[in-house]
């Protein structure tokens, strides 16, 4: 049996507790249990399988300081961020518990039958959003309990009636291994077929390629680099059956700062960067990592207190040493390439801790490279200084997909920068004004996405309600008997969902 442990971020020490390799050869063995409990799990009713993520959150939340001091050793995140991301995983649970309790996410759709229609008689055909199958979720390295064992992933793949297969993490074993014998725990608590989530472990990219490759996989959730994603992108494409893979990238989330905010607030906004640039050391996806103006006194101003308050700011323990040894290697090769400006850069004597970066490079270089578009994780963010605003508009048409974009503008400007926005737009899947691009609201209006290389699918969030529609497909049934019927399709409306019913929304039972 080939084992492995968990390392404390902050002194790369070995931490109590070994946990079992699942070997390659073991796959088929795991999907095979996951496919049979797929198959009981359709015979669970939406509201036991709400029921079902509404015990998970209070398994979590019952183990108390013993997850918040596993997470924050494995991770070295401060107590108060552990402390945050439980409850919103928490939170995130029991929102995809109501939203599979009330059931109006499956979209049911009836068009009722009419033998008198004319050439032809029109069939009964009715449609609803249906669950995929056994589901495969990575551990995010950044998040380990908003996006690990039990994050976004996994409750939304089990709220649509899918079978989830977690692979932890190898920055943090101990946290993922705590969760996983909670949600394993609420399972049995509340009736859940055997093995409707499983949990193992491997340090290699090899098992991760062996569940991807796996027939009886139906969807893969990812959140973390472009080149892992998009390994496990090309995999689910290449096999007999391609699968999709719902893989959030990273993202350097453009921030616009236009003429007249420069003018009355540049201080005030290079202050409140500097808190967004080296929130959790940077860690984040929705991290601001490009600043793009024109070039005025105001945004001059603008970098000076930037650059000021980031002189204030202690640097924070990164997530693992794979991270920081990436982003201190990136910081040494901004500086040698020569490409931008390196204008600040705090090196830390403890390479484990992400000392901030900033750099500057003008529009037109930025244009000839489009490398500087590329992520780098940590507290780094690069400012581009246009000469004009057609300058900054071929810029912002340059970028590639983004999470999101953020225009820190006055009203006064909004219709001479219109061609901007619409630019914007086109580029990123959240336009916020006048903020921050960290932070997610946890909310059926939010789209946590983007086009390419952002995300591989920009159709879909990774955060909120909409989130479990990635893990289901359109069946409809057509002169289907009523016995048969999917609740949500049948002509009692017994949970009172709306439904849209020839063409018109409705929450009325349909007459016999």
């Amino acid at each position: 049996m080939e084992t492995y442990y968990g390392i404390e971020a902050a002194t790369g020490a070995a931490l109590e507790g070994e946990f079992e390799i699942t070997q390659p050869s073991m796959v088929g063995e795991v999907m095979e249990r996951a496919q049979e409990a797929f198959n009981a799990y359709q015979s669970i009713s939406a509201d036991k399988k709400g029921d079902f993520l509404i015990a998970i959150a209070e398994e979590i939340e019952a183990m108390g300081d013993i997850l918040v001091h596993r997470a924050m050793a494995e991770s070295g995140l401060p107590e108060g961020r552990i402390i945050g991301e439980r409850g919103r995983t928490m939170n995130q649970l029991r929102l995809f518990g109501a939203v599979a309790k009330k059931g109006e996410w499956v979209e049911a759709a009836i068009d009722t039958a009419d033998a008198n229609r004319k050439p032809f008689p029109k069939p009964d055909l009715r449609k609803q959003l249906e669950p995929l199958g056994p589901v495969i979720v990575f551990g995010a390295s950044n998040f380990p309990l908003a996006y690990s064992a039990a994050g976004g992933d996994t409750a939304s793949a089990l709220a649509s009636g899918c079978a989830v297969i977690v692979k932890a993490h190898p920055a943090h074993p101990g946290t993922s291994q705590l969760v996983a014998d909670a949600i394993c725990k609420a399972a049995d608590r509340t009736g859940m077929p055997k093995n409707i989530y499983q949990h193992v472990h491997g340090t290699g990219f090899e098992l991760a390629q062996e569940l991807v490759k796996h027939p009886l996989t139906k969807a893969v959730g990812f959140t973390g680099s472009f080149v892992g994603g998009k390994a496990l992108y090309d995999i689910a494409n290449q096999r007999d059956e391609p699968i999709p893979v719902f893989a959030e990238m990273g993202s350097v989330n453009p921030v616009l700062i236009f003429p007249e905010t420069l003018k009355q607030k540049a201080a005030e906004w290079g202050n409140t960067y500097a808190g967004s640039i080296t929130l959790g050391s940077g860690q984040f996806c929705t991290n601001p990592g490009l600043i793009v103006a024109i070039k005025s006194n105001g945004l001059n101003e603008f970098t000076d207190s930037l650059l000021e308050s980031l002189g204030t700011i202690t640097s924070q323990q990164m997530l693992h040493d794979g991270i920081s040894n990436a982003f201190n290697e990136g910081k040494a090769k901004l500086k040698s390439d020569g490409i931008v400006e390196v204008i600040y850069a705090k090196d830390e004597e403890n390479n484990r801790l992400g000392g901030p970066c900033v750099a500057k490079v003008d529009g037109t270089k930025f244009l000839q490279n489009p490398t500087l578009q590329k992520e780098l994780f940590g507290p780094y963010s690069l400012i581009v200084a246009c000469e004009s605003a057609d300058e900054m508009l071929a810029v912002i048409r340059s970028f590639e997909g983004q999470l999101t974009g953020t225009m820190i503008i006055e009203n006064e400007e909004l219709n001479n920068y219109g061609a901007h926005f619409k630019a914007l737009k086109n580029a990123v899947g959240r336009i916020i004004f006048n903020g921050v691009p960290t932070g997610v609201e946890v909310a059926t209006s939010m789209n946590h996405g983007g086009p390419f290389p952002a995300t591989t699918d920009s159709r879909y969030s990774a955060v909120g309600a909409d989130a479990i529609k990635r893990f289901a497909r359109p069946v409809s049934y057509q002169n289907c008997p009523s016995s048969l019927l999917p609740l949500p399709l049948q002509n009692e409306n017994l949970n009172g969902i709306y439904r849209k019913v020839n063409g018109e929304l409705s929450n009325a039972s349909i007459p016999f």
